[in-house]
């Protein structure tokens, strides 16, 4: 089914096929035509589904029939839990933008950066994406009004939710109309989501995208058992080894990946750390740079996975498990994208060994598991 026949302009669908989008996803040949009817949505699909499109497309479409009437304060305000995500939702909402002849204007807003610029650059916007937090301070200095809401989405709401956003959220929607369409989008379907869902949808149209059972079937998965003081340099030496020119390494906490980075530096290794503490301009630089093949090793934490879209990532290694069974999915999920295969590597001490049972079994796979004393 080709994307015009979705109820998309002659515009977007050519502006699609020049960014080599010919099929649309489940999610956005269900989202697509719901959106653009006004309807409410709440769409339950994995990362790398296509979500972001599924939404953007339909409401840019729907902001430009409202030109004719249009209010001095933004028509849409898209909720997400990152910096990082919000800058990634905005460039998708402009790229598409300007296949269309009417100018339509997004700005994302975010904390860890200065609010001046964001204060100045709220003027004549369509669209605001923002993180909850910075969004109350703008809305607190009387900077942006949200009277003029005609559709919400909430973007990764798990992840809103499971970042203890809900007092903010609950905040935001407070000063909001009530009558407006409402889009809930979540890569799961947990008890808070249902709690908001009931809260805010009304007779939504719900899409839920069944995960396929291959999904990961393209990342080659091993592990290694390493001791606690042995993962630095045995981490050097699989860099080595495999001659990893882009690789992305995960560790739970903001102390261990400056630690990592330090010693791979230290090692005449190009390694940036991607985590809360650095500030946004640094998170940015590095992304950029990892992204376009200039910087070899990014080492970040979870809260940055959503962030990391990358089709051809070849490695990404675990230098600690996750304590979730579906952040672990998601981490190396990072890999074996776009039909391109990819190789996740954990390394596993001793203490470890049972929690990664678990992963293996709520996963559904089996990982190799190899003694690296033995190599």
């Amino acid at each position: 089914m080709p994307f015009i026949s979705l109820g998309l302009s002659s515009a977007l669908s050519k502006a699609l096929k020049d960014q080599n989008f010919t099929i649309p996803t489940p999610i956005q040949e269900a989202a697509i035509p719901a959106i653009l009817n006004k309807k409410d949505v709440l769409g339950i699909a994995k990362t790398g589904s296509g979500k972001t499109a599924s939404y953007v497309l339909p409401l840019l479409m729907n902001v430009q029939k409202s030109f004719g009437v249009k209010n001095r304060h933004a028509d849409v305000l898209v909720l997400v839990p990152t910096r990082e995500l919000a800058v990634q939702v905005k460039d998708v909402f402009q790229t598409f933008s300007q296949a269309l002849p009417e100018s339509i204007k997004t700005l994302a807003v975010y904390g860890g950066v200065s609010i001046n610029p964001q204060m100045m650059a709220l003027q004549g916007v369509n669209i605001l994406v923002a993180t909850p937090g910075r969004l109350l301070e703008l809305v607190d200095m009387n900077a942006v009004h949200l009277s003029s809401i005609e559709t919400l989405v909430l973007d990764e709401a798990d992840k809103i939710l499971n970042l203890g956003f809900k007092e903010e959220v609950d905040k935001i929607i407070a000063l909001l109309p009530k009558k407006r369409q409402n889009i809930l989008l979540s890569a799961t379907l947990n008890k808070d989501i249902q709690h908001i869902h009931q809260i805010l949808l009304h007779e939504p149209v719900v899409i839920e995208v069944e995960e396929k059972a291959d999904s990961i079937e393209l990342i080659n998965q091993v592990a290694y058992i390493v001791s606690e003081e042995k993962k630095g340099p045995f981490l050097r030496h699989l860099i080595a080894h495999h001659e990893m020119r882009q690789v992305l390494v995960f560790a739970s906490s903001v102390h261990q990946v400056d630690a990592i980075v330090n010693k791979l530096r230290k090692n005449n290794l190009d390694a940036k750390a991607v985590h809360s503490k650095k500030s946004q301009g640094a998170r940015t630089e590095a992304l950029h740079q990892f992204k376009s093949g200039k910087l070899r090793i990014l080492v970040a934490t979870d809260l940055m996975a959503r962030g990391i879209d990358i089709d051809d990532l070849p490695f990404v290694i675990n230098y600690e498990l996750p304590r979730s069974p579906k952040d672990y999915v998601h981490r190396i999920g990072r890999t074996g994208r776009a039909n391109t295969a990819g190789d996740a590597i954990s390394l596993v001490s001793q203490n470890e060994l049972h929690h990664f049972e678990v992963i293996q079994k709520k996963m559904g796979k089996q990982v190799k598991l190899i003694d690296s004393e033995n190599l």
